[in-house]
Protein backbone atom coordinates (compact mmCIF):
# COMPACT_ATOMS: atom_id res chain seq x y z
CA UNK A 1 0.00 0.00 0.00
CA UNK A 2 1.47 3.37 -1.03
CA UNK A 3 1.29 6.47 1.16
CA UNK A 4 0.81 9.56 -1.00
CA UNK A 5 2.18 13.04 -0.31
CA UNK A 6 2.68 16.17 -2.42
CA UNK A 7 6.23 16.57 -1.09
CA UNK A 8 8.48 14.17 0.78
CA UNK A 9 11.62 15.30 2.57
CA UNK A 10 14.15 12.59 3.35
CA UNK A 11 16.19 13.53 6.43
CA UNK A 12 14.89 14.67 9.80
CA UNK A 13 17.67 17.12 10.58
CA UNK A 14 17.96 20.90 10.61
CA UNK A 15 17.66 21.37 6.83
CA UNK A 16 14.76 18.92 6.49
CA UNK A 17 12.65 20.51 9.22
CA UNK A 18 13.35 24.10 8.23
CA UNK A 19 12.46 23.33 4.61
CA UNK A 20 9.22 21.52 5.53
CA UNK A 21 8.05 24.31 7.87
CA UNK A 22 8.75 27.05 5.32
CA UNK A 23 6.96 25.16 2.53
CA UNK A 24 3.75 24.59 4.51
CA UNK A 25 3.75 28.10 5.99
CA UNK A 26 3.63 29.40 2.43
CA UNK A 27 1.15 26.82 1.17
CA UNK A 28 -0.88 25.13 3.95
CA UNK A 29 -2.75 22.98 1.40
CA UNK A 30 0.33 20.88 0.62
CA UNK A 31 0.61 17.43 2.17
CA UNK A 32 4.21 17.13 3.36
CA UNK A 33 6.12 14.35 5.16
CA UNK A 34 9.59 14.13 6.70
CA UNK A 35 11.17 10.65 6.65
CA UNK A 36 13.91 10.00 9.22
CA UNK A 37 15.89 6.75 9.35
CA UNK A 38 16.68 6.99 13.09
CA UNK A 39 14.41 6.73 16.11
CA UNK A 40 14.84 10.43 16.86
CA UNK A 41 14.84 13.56 14.73
CA UNK A 42 17.16 16.58 14.99
CA UNK A 43 19.94 14.64 16.74
CA UNK A 44 22.74 16.76 15.25
CA UNK A 45 20.93 19.90 16.39
CA UNK A 46 20.75 18.45 19.91
CA UNK A 47 24.52 18.00 20.27
CA UNK A 48 25.69 20.96 18.18
CA UNK A 49 27.55 23.82 19.86
CA UNK A 50 28.10 21.74 22.99
CA UNK A 51 24.35 21.23 23.42
CA UNK A 52 23.58 24.94 22.97
CA UNK A 53 23.05 24.92 19.17
CA UNK A 54 25.13 27.52 17.35
CA UNK A 55 22.24 28.68 15.12
CA UNK A 56 24.11 31.17 12.91
CA UNK A 57 26.87 33.79 12.91
CA UNK A 58 26.63 37.57 13.27
CA UNK A 59 28.03 38.23 9.80
CA UNK A 60 25.27 40.10 7.98
CA UNK A 61 26.97 40.89 4.67
CA UNK A 62 26.46 38.10 2.06
CA UNK A 63 29.77 38.86 0.32
CA UNK A 64 31.60 38.52 3.65
CA UNK A 65 29.61 35.51 4.82
CA UNK A 66 30.56 33.39 1.79
CA UNK A 67 34.24 33.65 2.77
CA UNK A 68 33.65 31.17 5.60
CA UNK A 69 32.86 28.36 3.13
CA UNK A 70 35.89 26.50 1.72
CA UNK A 71 33.45 24.77 -0.64
CA UNK A 72 30.41 26.72 -1.85
CA UNK A 73 31.75 30.27 -1.67
CA UNK A 74 30.79 31.17 -5.25
CA UNK A 75 27.49 29.27 -5.29
CA UNK A 76 26.13 30.69 -2.01
CA UNK A 77 26.53 34.35 -2.94
CA UNK A 78 23.13 34.53 -4.69
CA UNK A 79 21.28 32.49 -2.06
CA UNK A 80 22.71 34.59 0.81
CA UNK A 81 21.39 37.73 -0.87
CA UNK A 82 17.93 36.15 -0.50
CA UNK A 83 18.26 34.73 3.01
CA UNK A 84 21.19 35.72 5.22
CA UNK A 85 21.99 35.64 8.96
CA UNK A 86 19.75 38.63 9.66
CA UNK A 87 16.82 36.78 8.09
CA UNK A 88 17.60 33.76 10.28
CA UNK A 89 17.37 35.92 13.42
CA UNK A 90 14.07 37.40 12.21
CA UNK A 91 12.67 33.95 11.35
CA UNK A 92 13.44 32.52 14.78
CA UNK A 93 12.08 35.70 16.42
CA UNK A 94 8.78 35.19 14.61
CA UNK A 95 8.75 31.65 15.97
CA UNK A 96 9.32 32.89 19.55
CA UNK A 97 13.00 31.99 19.75
CA UNK A 98 15.28 34.85 20.72
CA UNK A 99 18.95 34.60 19.72
CA UNK A 100 21.99 36.28 21.28
CA UNK A 101 25.43 37.18 19.90
CA UNK A 102 28.57 36.04 21.73
CA UNK A 103 31.90 37.91 21.63
CA UNK A 104 33.24 35.77 18.79
CA UNK A 105 30.15 36.35 16.61
CA UNK A 106 28.52 32.97 17.19
CA UNK A 107 24.78 33.10 17.81
CA UNK A 108 22.84 30.89 20.24
CA UNK A 109 19.32 30.79 21.63
CA UNK A 110 19.07 33.01 24.72
CA UNK A 111 18.08 29.85 26.63
CA UNK A 112 21.55 28.39 25.91
CA UNK A 113 19.85 25.10 25.06
CA UNK A 114 19.50 23.32 21.72
CA UNK A 115 16.19 21.95 23.06
CA UNK A 116 14.69 25.41 22.37
CA UNK A 117 15.40 24.99 18.64
CA UNK A 118 14.16 21.38 18.64
CA UNK A 119 10.93 22.38 20.40
CA UNK A 120 10.43 25.25 17.97
CA UNK A 121 10.68 22.86 15.00
CA UNK A 122 8.56 20.09 16.55
CA UNK A 123 5.81 22.54 17.57
CA UNK A 124 5.76 24.08 14.10
CA UNK A 125 5.53 20.73 12.27
CA UNK A 126 2.72 19.65 14.59
CA UNK A 127 0.80 22.90 14.18
CA UNK A 128 1.17 22.77 10.38
CA UNK A 129 0.19 19.11 10.10
CA UNK A 130 3.53 17.95 8.66
CA UNK A 131 3.93 14.18 9.06
CA UNK A 132 7.18 13.29 10.88
CA UNK A 133 7.87 9.59 10.32
CA UNK A 134 10.82 7.99 12.15
CA UNK A 135 12.44 4.60 11.62
CA UNK A 136 12.12 5.07 7.85
CA UNK A 137 15.45 4.05 6.33
CA UNK A 138 15.23 4.61 2.57
CA UNK A 139 16.10 1.46 0.60
CA UNK A 140 15.40 2.70 -2.90
CA UNK A 141 14.15 5.68 -4.90
CA UNK A 142 12.43 5.36 -8.30
CA UNK A 143 11.09 7.67 -10.94
CA UNK A 144 7.66 6.33 -11.78
CA UNK A 145 4.76 7.29 -14.06
CA UNK A 146 1.10 7.14 -13.14
CA UNK A 147 -1.39 7.86 -15.96
CA UNK A 148 1.08 10.05 -17.81
CA UNK A 149 2.27 11.98 -14.75
CA UNK A 150 5.72 11.55 -13.24
CA UNK A 151 6.12 10.74 -9.55
CA UNK A 152 8.83 9.72 -7.14
CA UNK A 153 8.48 6.40 -5.36
CA UNK A 154 10.40 5.86 -2.13
CA UNK A 155 10.70 2.45 -0.51
CA UNK A 156 11.74 2.17 3.11
CA UNK A 157 12.13 -1.02 5.15
CA UNK A 158 8.48 -0.91 6.17
CA UNK A 159 6.56 1.41 3.82
CA UNK A 160 6.20 2.67 0.24
CA UNK A 161 5.67 6.35 -0.42
CA UNK A 162 4.72 8.28 -3.55
CA UNK A 163 5.21 12.03 -4.02
CA UNK A 164 5.33 14.59 -6.77
CA UNK A 165 8.36 16.44 -5.43
CA UNK A 166 11.25 14.89 -3.54
CA UNK A 167 13.68 16.79 -1.31
CA UNK A 168 16.85 15.13 -0.05
CA UNK A 169 18.25 16.61 3.17
CA UNK A 170 20.24 13.60 4.31
CA UNK A 171 23.57 15.27 5.11
CA UNK A 172 26.64 13.08 4.67
CA UNK A 173 24.78 9.83 4.00
CA UNK A 174 26.87 7.58 1.71
CA UNK A 175 23.90 5.30 0.95
CA UNK A 176 21.83 8.18 -0.48
CA UNK A 177 24.85 9.46 -2.41
CA UNK A 178 25.20 6.00 -3.99
CA UNK A 179 21.52 6.03 -5.03
CA UNK A 180 22.00 9.47 -6.60
CA UNK A 181 24.96 8.19 -8.58
CA UNK A 182 22.67 5.61 -10.17
CA UNK A 183 20.55 8.61 -11.28
CA UNK A 184 23.62 10.02 -13.02
CA UNK A 185 24.55 12.56 -10.34
CA UNK A 186 28.26 13.08 -9.68
CA UNK A 187 29.27 12.90 -6.03
CA UNK A 188 32.50 14.49 -4.84
CA UNK A 189 33.92 11.82 -2.54
CA UNK A 190 33.69 12.83 1.12
CA UNK A 191 36.74 13.59 3.24
CA UNK A 192 36.80 14.93 6.81
CA UNK A 193 36.86 18.68 7.39
CA UNK A 194 37.19 20.51 10.74
CA UNK A 195 39.62 18.33 12.64
CA UNK A 196 42.46 18.87 15.11
CA UNK A 197 46.10 17.85 14.60
CA UNK A 198 47.77 15.00 16.48
CA UNK A 199 51.28 16.12 17.43
CA UNK A 200 53.65 14.45 19.88
CA UNK A 201 56.35 17.00 20.69
CA UNK A 202 58.39 17.70 23.84
CA UNK A 203 57.89 21.47 23.40
CA UNK A 204 54.12 21.25 23.96
CA UNK A 205 53.78 18.04 25.99
CA UNK A 206 53.40 19.85 29.32
CA UNK A 207 51.31 22.72 27.98
CA UNK A 208 47.70 21.53 27.43
CA UNK A 209 45.32 24.46 27.78
CA UNK A 210 47.87 27.08 26.68
CA UNK A 211 46.61 29.32 23.84
CA UNK A 212 48.28 31.89 21.59
CA UNK A 213 47.44 34.05 18.58
CA UNK A 214 49.47 32.53 15.73
CA UNK A 215 50.05 32.07 12.02
CA UNK A 216 50.29 28.45 10.87
CA UNK A 217 51.55 27.21 7.50
CA UNK A 218 51.55 23.69 6.06
CA UNK A 219 54.93 22.85 4.54
CA UNK A 220 55.06 22.53 0.73
CA UNK A 221 51.51 23.91 0.28
CA UNK A 222 49.87 27.33 0.03
CA UNK A 223 47.81 26.63 3.16
CA UNK A 224 48.11 29.43 5.73
CA UNK A 225 45.85 30.36 8.62
CA UNK A 226 45.89 32.91 11.43
CA UNK A 227 43.96 32.95 14.69
CA UNK A 228 43.98 31.46 18.18
CA UNK A 229 45.79 28.13 18.57
CA UNK A 230 45.09 25.88 21.54
CA UNK A 231 47.56 23.26 22.77
CA UNK A 232 45.77 20.04 23.77
CA UNK A 233 46.70 16.67 25.28
CA UNK A 234 46.89 15.19 21.79
CA UNK A 235 48.39 18.11 19.88
CA UNK A 236 46.91 21.33 18.54
CA UNK A 237 43.39 22.71 18.10
CA UNK A 238 41.66 26.09 18.10
CA UNK A 239 40.36 28.24 15.21
CA UNK A 240 43.76 28.58 13.47
CA UNK A 241 44.06 24.79 13.17
CA UNK A 242 40.38 24.17 12.35
CA UNK A 243 40.48 26.74 9.53
CA UNK A 244 43.54 24.99 8.07
CA UNK A 245 41.76 21.63 8.28
CA UNK A 246 38.70 22.99 6.46
CA UNK A 247 40.54 24.79 3.67
CA UNK A 248 43.05 21.97 3.37
CA UNK A 249 40.53 19.11 3.68
CA UNK A 250 41.48 17.50 0.33
CA UNK A 251 45.20 18.29 0.44
CA UNK A 252 45.66 16.96 3.98
CA UNK A 253 43.61 13.84 3.15
CA UNK A 254 45.92 13.20 0.18
CA UNK A 255 48.89 13.51 2.55
CA UNK A 256 47.28 10.83 4.72
CA UNK A 257 47.37 13.36 7.60
CA UNK A 258 51.19 13.15 7.79
CA UNK A 259 52.73 16.57 7.22
CA UNK A 260 54.83 19.34 8.77
CA UNK A 261 53.48 22.68 9.98
CA UNK A 262 55.35 25.90 10.76
CA UNK A 263 53.97 27.87 13.69
CA UNK A 264 54.74 31.57 14.07
CA UNK A 265 53.95 32.13 17.76
CA UNK A 266 54.33 35.88 17.19
CA UNK A 267 51.60 35.82 14.52
CA UNK A 268 52.49 38.80 12.30
CA UNK A 269 56.08 39.49 13.42
CA UNK A 270 58.53 38.03 10.90
CA UNK A 271 61.99 36.56 11.57
CA UNK A 272 63.85 39.77 10.78
CA UNK A 273 61.79 41.91 13.19
CA UNK A 274 61.87 39.17 15.80
CA UNK A 275 65.67 39.13 15.70
CA UNK A 276 65.77 42.92 16.20
CA UNK A 277 63.45 42.64 19.22
CA UNK A 278 65.62 39.88 20.74
CA UNK A 279 68.82 41.93 20.22
CA UNK A 280 67.21 44.89 21.97
CA UNK A 281 66.22 42.63 24.87
CA UNK A 282 69.82 41.42 25.02
CA UNK A 283 70.82 45.04 25.72
CA UNK A 284 67.90 46.11 27.90
CA UNK A 285 67.46 42.97 30.04
CA UNK A 286 71.16 42.01 30.07
CA UNK A 287 71.25 40.74 33.68
CA UNK A 288 67.90 38.91 33.66
CA UNK A 289 67.45 35.20 32.90
CA UNK A 290 66.05 34.73 29.39
CA UNK A 291 63.60 31.97 30.36
CA UNK A 292 61.96 33.79 33.27
CA UNK A 293 59.43 36.08 31.60
CA UNK A 294 57.80 36.11 28.19
CA UNK A 295 58.46 39.44 26.43
CA UNK A 296 55.63 38.60 23.99
CA UNK A 297 51.87 38.28 24.34
CA UNK A 298 51.73 34.61 25.12
CA UNK A 299 52.05 32.65 28.38
CA UNK A 300 55.34 32.32 30.28
CA UNK A 301 55.11 28.52 30.19
CA UNK A 302 55.19 28.51 26.39
CA UNK A 303 58.04 31.04 26.32
CA UNK A 304 60.10 28.92 28.73
CA UNK A 305 59.52 25.81 26.61
CA UNK A 306 60.63 27.57 23.40
CA UNK A 307 63.72 29.02 25.14
CA UNK A 308 64.80 25.56 26.32
CA UNK A 309 64.15 24.16 22.82
CA UNK A 310 66.57 26.80 21.49
CA UNK A 311 69.41 25.19 23.51
CA UNK A 312 69.35 27.99 26.08
CA UNK A 313 69.62 26.89 29.72
CA UNK A 314 67.04 28.05 32.24
CA UNK A 315 69.66 30.19 34.03
CA UNK A 316 71.24 31.81 30.95
CA UNK A 317 71.13 35.59 31.07
CA UNK A 318 70.21 37.77 28.07
CA UNK A 319 73.73 39.26 27.95
CA UNK A 320 75.24 35.78 27.52
CA UNK A 321 73.21 34.72 24.47
CA UNK A 322 75.44 33.88 21.51
CA UNK A 323 74.60 34.32 17.83
CA UNK A 324 73.46 30.70 17.37
CA UNK A 325 71.16 30.82 20.34
CA UNK A 326 69.56 34.04 19.10
CA UNK A 327 69.07 32.43 15.70
CA UNK A 328 67.57 29.29 17.27
CA UNK A 329 65.18 31.33 19.38
CA UNK A 330 64.11 33.39 16.37
CA UNK A 331 63.37 30.17 14.46
CA UNK A 332 61.42 28.63 17.34
CA UNK A 333 59.33 31.79 17.69
CA UNK A 334 58.60 32.54 14.04
CA UNK A 335 58.83 29.18 12.25
CA UNK A 336 58.62 26.37 14.80
CA UNK A 337 58.41 23.06 12.91
CA UNK A 338 55.96 20.44 14.16
CA UNK A 339 55.30 17.01 12.69
CA UNK A 340 51.60 16.14 12.42
CA UNK A 341 50.73 12.44 12.63
CA UNK A 342 47.00 12.01 12.15
CA UNK A 343 43.88 13.91 13.14
CA UNK A 344 41.15 13.88 15.77
CA UNK A 345 37.50 14.85 15.34
CA UNK A 346 36.77 18.31 16.72
CA UNK A 347 34.30 17.76 19.62
CA UNK A 348 31.16 16.29 18.06
CA UNK A 349 31.25 18.64 15.07
CA UNK A 350 31.88 15.97 12.48
CA UNK A 351 31.83 17.82 9.18
CA UNK A 352 32.70 16.34 5.81
CA UNK A 353 33.80 18.00 2.60
CA UNK A 354 32.06 16.26 -0.28
CA UNK A 355 28.61 15.60 -1.70
CA UNK A 356 26.57 16.34 -4.82
CA UNK A 357 28.65 18.19 -7.38
CA UNK A 358 27.67 21.87 -7.22
CA UNK A 359 27.58 22.17 -11.03
CA UNK A 360 24.53 19.89 -11.08
CA UNK A 361 22.33 22.10 -8.90
CA UNK A 362 20.33 25.20 -9.77
CA UNK A 363 21.07 27.51 -6.82
CA UNK A 364 18.05 29.71 -7.60
CA UNK A 365 15.76 26.82 -6.64
CA UNK A 366 18.05 24.09 -5.18
CA UNK A 367 16.64 21.76 -7.86
CA UNK A 368 18.68 19.09 -9.59
CA UNK A 369 19.67 20.09 -13.12
CA UNK A 370 19.37 16.43 -14.15
CA UNK A 371 15.97 15.50 -12.71
CA UNK A 372 12.77 17.48 -12.54
CA UNK A 373 11.20 17.78 -9.05
CA UNK A 374 14.30 16.54 -7.23
CA UNK A 375 15.72 19.05 -4.73
CA UNK A 376 18.58 19.22 -2.24
CA UNK A 377 18.93 21.00 1.12
CA UNK A 378 21.82 21.31 3.57
CA UNK A 379 25.02 19.29 3.70
CA UNK A 380 24.08 16.62 1.12
CA UNK A 381 25.70 18.92 -1.46
CA UNK A 382 29.44 19.64 -1.65
CA UNK A 383 29.27 22.68 0.65
CA UNK A 384 30.87 22.95 4.06
CA UNK A 385 32.05 25.71 6.35
CA UNK A 386 34.39 26.47 9.19
CA UNK A 387 33.02 26.24 12.74
CA UNK A 388 30.87 29.09 14.07
CA UNK A 389 27.25 28.51 12.95
CA UNK A 390 27.96 28.65 9.22
CA UNK A 391 26.91 25.08 8.38
CA UNK A 392 23.51 25.73 9.95
CA UNK A 393 23.18 28.99 8.01
CA UNK A 394 23.65 27.01 4.79
CA UNK A 395 20.86 24.66 5.93
CA UNK A 396 18.46 27.55 6.65
CA UNK A 397 19.28 29.36 3.40
CA UNK A 398 18.88 26.31 1.17
CA UNK A 399 15.60 25.42 2.93
CA UNK A 400 14.23 28.92 2.46
CA UNK A 401 15.16 29.05 -1.25
CA UNK A 402 13.65 25.65 -1.81
CA UNK A 403 10.41 26.63 -0.09
CA UNK A 404 10.23 29.77 -2.25
CA UNK A 405 10.77 27.74 -5.41
CA UNK A 406 8.02 25.28 -4.52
Amino acid sequence: MNQNFDIIIVGGGAAGFFTAINIVERNPKLKVAILERGKHVLEKVRISGGGRCNVTHACFEPNELVKFYPRGEKELRGPFHQFCSGDTIEWFNKHDVELKIEDDGRMFPVSNSSQTIIDCFLNATQKLGIAVLTGQSVQSIFNTEVSGEKFWKIETQSENYICEKLILATGSNPKIWEMLQTFGHAVVSPVPSLFTFNIKDARIKELPGVAAQVTVKVKETKLVSTGPLLITHWGMSGPAILKLSAWGARILHDKNYQFIIYVNWLNDIDAEDCEKILKNLKQEQAKKAVSKKSPFEFPNRLWESLVLASEIDAETKWADLNKNQLQNLTNQLTAGQFQVNGKSTFKEEFVTAGGIDLKEINFKTMESKLHLNLFFAGEIVNIDAVTGGFNFQNAWTSGFILANAL
